[in-house]
């Protein structure tokens, strides 16, 4: 009983060293009852097996993962560079402990963005970082290319950069359709736990855990070390997570194959702190979701929405697009009014005899 209760305290502190909890020592010690002396001989245990690594004085040590693997390659961008390749020969080799679900989300997401470089990054080297802690993999990707965002705007004519994030969070994009589905992107952010994606000035992430995207720009070096495009990936190594079941997630009730349901992030429509009031910006959201059977709109972090932008949303595009089952999640009470008054207005319209059906998931 003992030895179980030392093992789930041992599991906790590392848990929590890797959300870089602050206070461990406290954290640990009102979670299990113990002293402080009792947590720090866990600690030290830790530390002494080679788990943990600790850094500063007593008063301000910090604790943190000790890497099990911690390798970076370096690759000669060129179409004779084949990203199967690189992963049979150098990343699977170090995964050999890993179960075969996280194997197999590792295996997708990291050929899907190596042959994003390769195809699309115009650059002309790679670099590639491994991590395997005792709780997470971490894939970091850099290239010294044109940048994704930008070159997602001046393929698709976008009128800004931050454009190509909101069509990234939305899925099937492709500047090459040809020979790209336009879905790597989009399915290995939502099979990590972290995803993130820094370029030029701007820096987007998705946190599978918690279920939020968020964007962030900043000011760009007179130097230009923004240049390029920078990619990490991260998965606890525990994690119950499928590939098939994150497929399965967007592939809309009745569709047995294909990637027909999206749920898009309304926030990332915004620029800065501007509220969601006009009907550009609503078409800017709308872009390309007739691609889709069933789409989810996702309204956490917005506030309000102007009645115009409601509108065309979800009274013209319905009504132009009845095929496409149109949801909403996560409306405060005030986007809700404004919804429920254009959908009401889609139902009286004279223009709709057969309006699709305006369903709300919470």
């Amino acid at each position: 009983m003992e030895r179980e209760k030392s093992k789930a305290i041992r599991q906790f502190i590392v848990e929590e060293i890797g959300k870089s909890s602050p206070d461990i020592v406290r954290l640990v010690g009102e979670k299990f009852g113990i002293t402080r002396q009792a947590v720090n001989r866990h600690i030290h245990w830790l530390i002494a097996n080679g788990v943990i690594i600790a850094e500063g004085s007593t008063r301000q040590r910090k604790y943190t993962l000790k890497p099990i693997i911690d390798q970076r390659f370096h690759f000669a961008i060129s179409t004779d560079l084949q990203e199967d390749v690189v992963w049979r020969d150098y990343i699977r080799p170090l995964l050999d402990k890993i179960p075969p679900n996280v194997l197999d989300i590792c295996h997708y997401g990291f050929t899907e963005m190596v042959n994003n470089v390769i195809d699309h990054s115009a650059g002309k080297m790679m670099s590639i970082h491994v991590i395997q802690t005792p709780k997470n993999i971490i894939f970091s990707i850099l290239d010294d290319g044109v940048g994704i965002f930008k070159k997602i705007q001046t393929e698709l004519g976008l009128g800004d950069p931050s454009h190509a994030i909101l069509e990234l969070a939305k899925g099937k994009l492709t500047t090459d359709p040809i020979h790209h589905t336009g879905e790597g992107i989009f399915f290995t952010s939502r099979m990590f736990d972290r995803f993130s994606i820094s370029s030029r000035n701007l820096y987007f992430a998705h946190n599978e855990i918690i279920g939020y995207d968020w964007l962030l720009g900043f000011e760009e070096d007179d130097d230009g070390r923004r240049e390029g495009t920078f990619l990490i990936m991260e998965l606890s190594t525990i994690s119950t997570r499928t590939a098939k079941e994150v497929f399965d997630k967007f592939s809309a009730e009745n569709d047995d194959y294909g990637f027909t349901r999206t749920i898009v992030p309304v926030v990332l429509a915004k620029y800065g702190n501007e509220n969601l009031i006009s009907r550009s910006q609503a078409k800017r959201l709308l872009a390309r979701l007739e691609k889709f059977r069933e789409v989810i709109l996702d309204f956490d972090k917005v506030e309000t929405i102007g009645q115009a932008f409601a509108d065309e949303i979800f009274r013209v595009f319905q009504i132009k697009n009845p095929h496409i089952n149109l949801m909403h999640i996560n409306a405060n009470d005030e986007v809700q009014k404004s919804i429920s008054r254009a959908i009401q207005n889609g139902i009286s319209s004279p223009f709709s005899t057969e309006p699709a059906e305006q369903k709300t998931l919470f």
